[in-house]
């Protein structure tokens, strides 16, 4: 079946891919950096209204600082990009028999015959010779320049997520128990994360998983500790 010629496949399969990277990232710092917060102040105060404003006070810090990364990440890996486009289109204007012959050598490069290779140049550049060059030389389809906007806002909103996670379960847990409740519910959240961070990279998930539940429980560990201390200091 023919595809429609209109039809935005590449375009939007970047940008689709770009979001849920950033997503993944973003809940999973959102999990641990808010867990972090929230078991550190618990360690070192039962008071319920200091561990809700240090939990809310860590989300919206949390939102802002990831989106802000994101935003500046992308919007320089596509300024990059695009000023790799328009040095590619300069060379074409002032040199495309130069640049038609290095069309030829990559493709030659690749395993093509020489007189293939002339041959599948001479085609791709009738066709679109700028879009050609920036395949074979650069990896770029100028029709997929990831948006820095839709990866700040998808890295924020993730945070915000994955960061609920143990303000909840640390405000509704019984105050018993409610470290050990948040601190297993985070490794358990971070252990999805990671796995879905690991498939989007074709890495084995499992041991992804284990890495950043490995990581989770230290980190965790020593900012809960440290709260203890600081709590007994200022008791």
């Amino acid at each position: 079946m023919s595809e429609h010629p209109n039809e935005p496949h590449g375009g939007s399969l970047s940008q689709r891919l770009n979001a849920l990277r950033a997503a993944v990232l973003g809940a999973n710092d959102g999990i641990v950096s808010t867990a972090g917060v929230v078991l550190g102040v618990a360690g070192a105060t039962t008071d319920h209204q200091a561990i809700m404003v240090a939990g809310v006070a860590a989300l919206v810090a949390g939102a802002v600082s990831m989106a802000l990364g994101e935003y500046v990440s992308v919007s320089s890996q596509r300024d990059s990009e695009r000023a790799l486009v328009e040095k590619e289109r300069r060379e074409l204007a002032d040199m495309p028999d130069e640049e038609f012959a290095e069309l030829v050598a990559l493709y030659v490069n690749r395993g093509l015959s020489q007189s293939t290779a002339t041959v599948v140049a001479r085609e791709l550049t009738d066709k679109d010779a700028l879009r050609a060059h920036l395949d074979i030389e650069l990896g770029i389809d100028p029709d997929e320049f990831v948006s820095p906007t839709v990866a700040a806002a998808s890295s924020a909103v993730s945070f915000v997520v994955g960061g609920l996670l143990p303000v909840a379960a640390i405000l509704l847990a019984p105050a018993a128990s409610r470290v050990i409740i948040t601190y297993l519910g985070v490794l358990v959240a971070l252990g999805i994360t990671g796995a879905l961070g690991a498939r989007m990279g074709g890495a084995p998930a499992g041991r992804a998983s284990l890495r950043v539940m490995i990581g989770g429980a230290i980190g965790l560990l020593l900012t809960y500790g440290i709260g203890m201390a600081f709590g007994t200091t200022l008791g």
